[in-house]
C-alpha cells in the first residue's frame, strides 16, 4: 500500500478499506483540492480532527493552536503570500520548534524526510490549518492593518478618501453643494428666465435617465435549472462576511450560507469579525465545526469601517472568485453557480452585482418604500447602466469579483463609507466592465425611523465622499472615463445627492407661491410651471421605476405603497442634510446598522434541490 493510500485510510472512518481510500483520493484529485480539506468537509469533522489523525499516522506531536509567543511583526513584501505560509520556526524554552499545517502532499514529504532526519520528530508539531492562519494573522496583524488602510492610497494616490478628503476639501465641497442647491432653488423665486435651460438640464436629466432605463430591455430571467457544470470544473469561491456586534444574527446567517449549492470542498466562507465584538466571535466559533467556515479577527484600529475589515481579510482569500455578504443576507442557494456561468459566458466581466430584494415590505410604509427603491435600483437602473457601459455604483453586498482584478485595483477604500459605490467607479476608471444578475439575495429593511435614518445618512455621506474624491482631479477622471462616461458619472452620483434636496426645495417654492395667493399657474409664469413639471416628471419616473422593478422582483403587492414616495423623499432630504454635516465633521464615521434575527414571514430560507455529484462512483459510503 502506498503512503498516500495509507494516510487517506487513516483519515477515514474506522473500518475503512484501501478501496475506500482509493475512492476518496480519486474524488479529491478530481476536485483539484487538498485531500485533507476534502476529508474534513465530506466527513463532517473539523480541520483540527483531521490534523490530529494526520499526527497520529505520522507519529508527530499535535497542538490545537500555536502557543502565544512574542509578537514578531511579520511584514512580507506581498501580503497575499501569507495565505501560502505552512510552516513557522520559533524557539520555545529549551528547544527549537517547527509549527506546521501541511497539506496532504506536505505530510507525505515530511514522512519521507523523517527517514533521513529522525530529529524532525522531536522538533516538528502539527497544528490545524485554521489555527495556524490565526497565528500568522496575529503575527502579521500590523502589516495586514497597514495594507488595509494604505494599499488603496498607494494604487490611487490622487483618488483616495484618506488623502483627498482634507478638511479644506470637505468644507469646499459642502459649500459648493449648498451653493448649487441654493442657486437651483432661488432661480424660480427671483425669476431668472435666462437660467432656465441650465436649470432644466441639471434637474430633468436624472429623471430622463430613469425613463431611459425603463425603456431598456430587462435582464433575461433565470433559467429554471442552472446550466450543468461538472463540479471538478468549478473554481474555489471565497465568501467574505464582515460582522460587528452581530451575535444574534450568526445562527441565521450560518443557516443561509450553509444552504449554498456549491462543492463544499471549494467553498471558503470567512466570518470577518472586529476584535471588539467578543460575543460575535464566540457565536461564530460555535459554527466552525463545518470546515467550510472560518474566522478572521480584525484588530481594533481606526477607521472602524466595513471596507477596512474586508481589505484586512482580502490577502487571506484563496478563491479565484470572491463575494461579499452582509449579516442579514440570504442568497439564493444556486447564486454562485449562476454567477460562475455568467462570468464564463462573458470573460470581460470583472464584477457582477446580484439583485438585492427587500422581503419584509407590505405591513408598514418604511420597508415597503425601501423595497420599491431597491427594486427600482437593482432590477431597472443598475442593469441599464451595466448594459450601456457606464459607471455602475455597486450595492453594499452580493458583489461578485474576480479576485485578481480586485487585488489589482487595491481592494476597498478603508476610509469610504460607501466602499461599494466607490469601487464601481474605480472599475469603470480602469476600463473594466460590471454586469448584473437576476439571482437574488434577500435582505430585511429597517422597520423604524432611527436605524433607517442612520443608515441613509451614511449612504448619502459615502456618495458625497465618492463624488468629491473622484472629482478632485477632474482631468484624470475625464481621461479615464471619456467625456460621455464622465457626464454620466456626474448625472448618476450628483443626481443621487441633489435629487432629495431639490425635491424638498421645489415643494417649498410651490408652497411660497401658494402663500402669495398665486394658486393658479398662468402660462406666462415660467418658473412655477417649470417647478411643477419637474416635480411631476421626477416623481412619475421614480414611481414608474419602482413599479417596474417590483414587477420584475415579483412584489406587485407593494405597488400601492409607492404613492407615498414624495413623503419618503422628504425623509431622504433630511438624511442628506445630516450627511452633509457628518461629511464635514466626521467623514469616516461608520454608522453600524442594527439587524434583528428571524426570517420575515412569507420568505423562508430557500433550499437548493439535491444536485447529483459528478466524478467517480463508489458502492460503499465512506
Amino acid at each position: 500500500m502506498s503512503a498516500a493510500t495509507s494516510l487517506m485510510q487513516a483519515l477515514l472512518a474506522p473500518g475503512s478499506t484501501p478501496q475506500d481510500a482509493y475512492y476518496a483520493l480519486d474524488q479529491a484529485f478530481a476536485a483539484q483540492v487538498d485531500p485533507l480539506h476534502w476529508c474534513a468537509v465530506h466527513l463532517g469533522v473539523s480541520d483540527a480532527e483531521i490534523m490530529r489523525r494526520v499526527a497520529d499516522w505520522a507519529g508527530l506531536s499535535f497542538l490545537d493552536a500555536v502557543p502565544r509567543i512574542d509578537r514578531l511583526d511579520l511584514a512580507p513584501a506581498r501580503l497575499e503570500s501569507l495565505a501560502e505560509v505552512r510552516i513557522y520556526r520559533t524557539r520555545l524554552p529549551g528547544r527549537d520548534v517547527l509549527f506546521a499545517a501541511p497539506d496532504f502532499y506536505g505530510v507525505l514529504r515530511l514522512r519521507a524526510a523523517q527517514a533521513s532526519r529522525p530529529h524532525l520528530s522531536r522538533i516538528l508539531c502539527l497544528v490545524p490549518a485554521t489555527a495556524f492562519r490565526t497565528f500568522i494573522v496575529d503575527q502579521a496583524g500590523q502589516a495586514l492593518l497597514d495594507g488595509a488602510r494604505q494599499t488603496m492610497a498607494r494604487r490611487w494616490p490622487r483618488a483616495a478618501a484618506q488623502l483627498d478628503l482634507t478638511r479644506w476639501a470637505r468644507w469646499t465641497f459642502a459649500i459648493m453643494l449648498m451653493a448649487v442647491t441654493g442657486l437651483l432653488l432661488v432661480a424660480p423665486l427671483w425669476g431668472w428666465e435666462w437660467f432656465a435651460p441650465i436649470w432644466l438640464a441639471l434637474v430633468v436629466v436624472p429623471a430622463l435617465l430613469r425613463l431611459a432605463a425603463l425603456c431598456s430591455p430587462p435582464d433575461p430571467e433565470l433559467a429554471p435549472v442552472v446550466p450543468p457544470t461538472d463540479d471538478s470544473d468549478l473554481p474555489i469561491y471565497s465568501v467574505l462576511v464582515p460582522l460587528r456586534d452581530e451575535a444574534s444574527m450568526v445562527g441565521q446567517l450560518h443557516a443561509a450560507l450553509a444552504k449554498i449549492d456549491y462543492p463544499p470542498e471549494k467553498l471558503e466562507v470567512m466570518f470577518v469579525v472586529e476584535a471588539v465584538s467578543a460575543s460575535t466571535i464566540a457565536a461564530v466559533k460555535r459554527h466552525l465545526v463545518d470546515a467550510r467556515f472560518s474566522l478572521v479577527v480584525v484588530p481594533d484600529a481606526a477607521p472602524r469601517t466595513k471596507p477596512k475589515a474586508l481589505a484586512f481579510a482580502l490577502p487571506l482569500c484563496r478563491g479565484e472568485f470572491l463575494v461579499v455578504y452582509d449579516a442579514e443576507d440570504r442568497p439564493e442557494p444556486d447564486q454562485l453557480r449562476r454567477v460562475i456561468d455568467q462570468f464564463r459566458r462573458d470573460p470581460d466581466l470583472a464584477c457582477i452585482q446580484a439583485r438585492l430584494v427587500i422581503d419584509n415590505g407590505g405591513a408598514i410604509a418604511l420597508p415597503s418604500l425601501f423595497a420599491g427603491e431597491y427594486a427600482g435600483l437593482f432590477a431597472v437602473l443598475l442593469p441599464a447602466l451595466a448594459r450601456w457601459g457606464f459607471v455602475m455604483p455597486l450595492g453594499g453586498t452580493s458583489n461578485h469579483f474576480r479576485t485578481d482584478v480586485l487585488r489589482e485595483l487595491g481592494g476597498w477604500d478603508a476610509f469610504n463609507v460607501t466602499e461599494d459605490a466607490d469601487l464601481g467607479v474605480r472599475l469603470a476608471r480602469r476600463g473594466l466592465r460590471c454586469g448584473t444578475s437576476v439571482s437574488a439575495t434577500y435582505e430585511t429593511a429597517p422597520t423604524t425611523f432611527s436605524p433607517w435614518l442612520g443608515q441613509r445618512t451614511r449612504w448619502m455621506k459615502g456618495w458625497m465622499q465618492t463624488y468629491a474624491v473622484h472629482n478632485r482631479h477632474s482631468g484624470a477622471l475625464v481621461r479615464d472615463l471619456g467625456l460621455r462616461g464622465w457626464a454620466m458619472f456626474q448625472v448618476v452620483l450628483l443626481g443621487m445627492i441633489l435629487a432629495p434636496l431639490l425635491h424638498a426645495g421645489f415643494l417649498l417654492v410651490l408652497f411660497v407661491h401658494l402663500l402669495r395667493g398665486e394658486a393658479a399657474l398662468p402660462m406666462a409664469e415660467l418658473w412655477p410651471i417649470a417647478c411643477l413639471f419637474v416635480l411631476v416628471t421626477g416623481h412619475a419616473c421614480a414611481v414608474a421605476t419602482n413599479l417596474v422593478g417590483l414587477h420584475r422582483t415579483g412584489q406587485r403587492h407593494l405597488w400601492l405603497w409607492q404613492v407615498l414616495l414624495p413623503a419618503y423623499w422628504l425623509l431622504i432630504a433630511f438624511a442628506t442634510l445630516r450627511a452633509m454635516r457628518e461629511f464635514v465633521r466626521r467623514p469616516f464615521h461608520w454608522f453600524k446598522s442594527p439587524h434583528s434575527a428571524g426570517i420575515p414571514e412569507g420568505r423562508p430560507l430557500l433550499q437548493a434541490p439535491p444536485r447529483k455529484r459528478t466524478g467517480l462512483s463508489h458502492e460503499r459510503a465512506i
